[in-house]
């Protein structure tokens, strides 16, 4: 029956209800209908995200790229492609060693992220273009991992960033090369030798020479023919060298600034290879240049130094090179000076002298010492020289000759002549306190420097008058070589000092150019002849100077006869015998000094010769 049929339907063979069968509006039927929907719509979602993916992959305004794990592009975009100089089809399968170089430590770090030790890496690379353009990259790779954890493949993304690497490269070229000649500058000159130091191992044996190129009367051209001229001479002289010297990773040809320039050897093969590189410096820039229509000819001091990299530094380098360079100009220039020891020595105890001049006055470590000056018509002293010392600490007693050209050199000699100046004048009135019957004078050198770089009238007035020692009792010896040259501040300072009362000396007289036009329109009142000429009155000269001598003694009658005419004394200096003393009298002159007086001495010399000296 129909009935039972369903029944029947309904039960399993072993008595147990059938399951149910869905029909069309069974919920089972709609679950199942609903996973579809749902799988249909993640797969389209899917496919939208890829289609995203590869939208953004495609059109991304940077470039881009997959990396299997064999190193092997998977795909690339159009930008990345561009980068190369390569179509976007050409980059499946190349490796990623055809596109950036594999040098270290950026290797390292990608082999790292290909292993799955690191997710992510940034690093700024240079791209192998095809064509050999220069492309910079800032580079970040990325691992992708697959659904176990495990790395499946890299995504690269690559930034262009050659323009600025570019500026950057330019700026660094700029703040390193000098703007005029495209020389390394003095910065990187200085890089290079700090670092030629830092690589050497203690024990390495490594040496270093440097040539310091100064080029000679380089000033006059630009005085004569403009900075112009001179700048082009300046970018020839830099090309020569260059071209001629510069050799990549051992010797560097740098502008110092001016017209100084450098040639740093690192490896140096000894003094002979520097010498010879000298030489040929010299020959090089000896060649005529031809600069904006003027042939002209330069020469060159250098000064060379070669040494061992270990138990010297690059401070002490520099140094020496400049010492030498000095030493090549003093010597005669167009030249090159290498670097001797003792000399340095030498060298270095001046600085010490120099720069301790100063100090040393205000410490008070100068002493005045007197020599006389006495009549040859009667023996009477006439007056005393004053002669600096200085009790230095380090070096012991130091004569004039020791210190007086440095003090020249840096100004020091303006403090220390006031100095001098004021305690001679204190010790002759001390002496004219005592022996006012007796009275003399002091001779105090004046410098050429105390006439420029100080009111030399206003110093000497405020010294008179606080000593109180009379005008006429200071004599101011001054060289013929501070009086040559333009009329001006010397003249006036001289007249100045000639008017208050004090007697102008000319110290050395014969041993300049003699110029005589100044004795008639200076205030000069006696002229010091200089020791060579006394020594033509040596009984002791040889016969075969006898010529010599007796043109010498010829001379010296001719300037003591013209002093006189012109109403001046004259003082001999250097004598050293009774024979030369008398001599000298015999011819005129009317002071002398030297040993066979007296030594130099302290003030109490002067006095105890006064005080065995009958009344004036």
């Amino acid at each position: 029956m129909p009935g039972r049929n369903v029944g029947a339907d309904a039960h399993q063979e072993d008595g147990r209800p059938a399951a149910p069968r869905p029909g069309p509006g069974d919920p089972c039927d709609r679950c199942g209908a609903r996973a579809d929907r749902e799988a249909e719509r993640l797969a389209a979602a899917l496919r939208a995200s890829e289609s995203r993916f590869r939208a953004a992959f495609s059109d991304a305004g940077i470039g881009m790229a997959l990396i299997d794990r064999d190193d092997l592009v998977i795909e690339g975009n159009p930008v990345f492609a561009a980068m190369l100089g390569r179509a976007v089809a050409e980059l499946p399968g190349m490796h990623i060693h055809q596109i950036i170089d594999p040098e270290e430590p950026s290797r390292r770090r990608y082999r790292e992220l290909v292993r799955g030790e690191r997710d992510r890496m940034r690093a700024e690379k240079r791209l192998k273009h095809r064509g050999g353009r220069e492309v910079w990259g800032r580079v970040t790779v990325s691992l992708v991992r697959d659904h176990a954890g495990e790395p499946y493949y890299t995504m690269v993304l690559v930034e262009d960033i050659t323009e600025r690497r570019q500026l950057g490269d330019r700026l660094a070229y700029q703040a390193l090369h000098d703007p005029l000649t495209r020389l390394p500058n003095r910065t990187l000159f200085y890089q290079r030798l700090e670092a030629a130091f830092r690589l050497d191992e203690p024990g390495g044996g490594g040496r270093i020479g440097l040539c310091y190129v100064d080029l000679d009367g380089f000033a006059a051209i630009n005085e004569s023919l403009g900075h112009h001229v001179g700048d082009q001479l300046l970018v020839a002289v830099a090309a020569r060298l260059e071209h001629g010297f510069a050799r990549e990773g051992r010797q560097l040809v740098a502008r110092l600034g001016g017209d100084e320039f450098a040639l740093l050897v690192t490896g140096s093969g000894g003094h002979q290879e520097l010498t010879r590189l000298a030489g040929r410096l010299m020959d090089a820039l000896e060649r005529p240049f031809e600069v904006a229509g003027h042939r002209l000819t330069v020469t060159a001091s250098i000064g060379v130094v070669e040494r061992p990299v270990l138990g010297s530094t690059p401070t002490d380098l520099i140094r020496d090179a400049d010492s030498t360079l000095y030493w090549s100009k003093s010597d005669g220039r167009a030249r090159w000076t290498l670097y001797d020891r003792d000399r340095g020595a030498d060298q270095l105890t001046r600085h010490r002298l120099a720069t301790g001049l100063r100090p040393a006055v205000e410490r008070g470590e100068f002493t005045v010492e007197y020599q006389p000056l006495v009549g040859l018509a009667d023996g009477a002293v006439r007056g005393a020289e004053a002669l600096v010392r200085w009790n230095h600490p380090r070096y012991g007693l130091l004569s004039p000759d020791r210190f007086i050209p440095l003090a020249e050199e840096s100004g020091a000699i303006v403090p220390l002549g006031k100095w001098v100046l004021e305690e001679s004048c204190r010790r002759t009135r001390e002496w004219l306190a005592e022996f006012p019957d007796r009275p003399v004078f002091v001779s105090v050198n004046l410098a050429p420097r105390q006439i420029w770089d100080s009111d030399v009238v206003a110093d000497v007035a405020d010294v008179l008058e606080r000593t109180g020692l009379p005008a006429p009792l200071l004599q101011l010896e001054i060289t013929e070589s501070a009086l040559l040259g333009p009329a001006g501040r010397p003249l006036e300072a001289l007249q100045a000092l000639a008017d208050m009362g004090v007697r102008i000396a000319i110290d050395d007289f014969g041993t300049g150019y003699s110029n005589l036009a100044y004795l008639s329109r200076l205030p000069v009142h006696s002229l010091k002849l200089d020791a060579t000429f006394i020594e033509a009155f040596r009984e002791s000269a040889p016969d075969a100077d006898g010529r010599r001598r007796a043109a010498d003694e010829q001379i010296v009658g001719a300037m003591v006869q013209l002093a006189h005419a012109l109403g001046l004394t004259v003082t001999a200096e250097g004598i050293e015998n009774a024979a030369q003393a008398e001599r000298l009298r015999q011819t005129g002159c009317d002071t002398a000094q030297g040993w066979y007086y007296a030594r130099p001495g302290g003030p109490e010399t002067i006095a105890a010769i006064l005080r065995d000296q009958p009344p004036r």
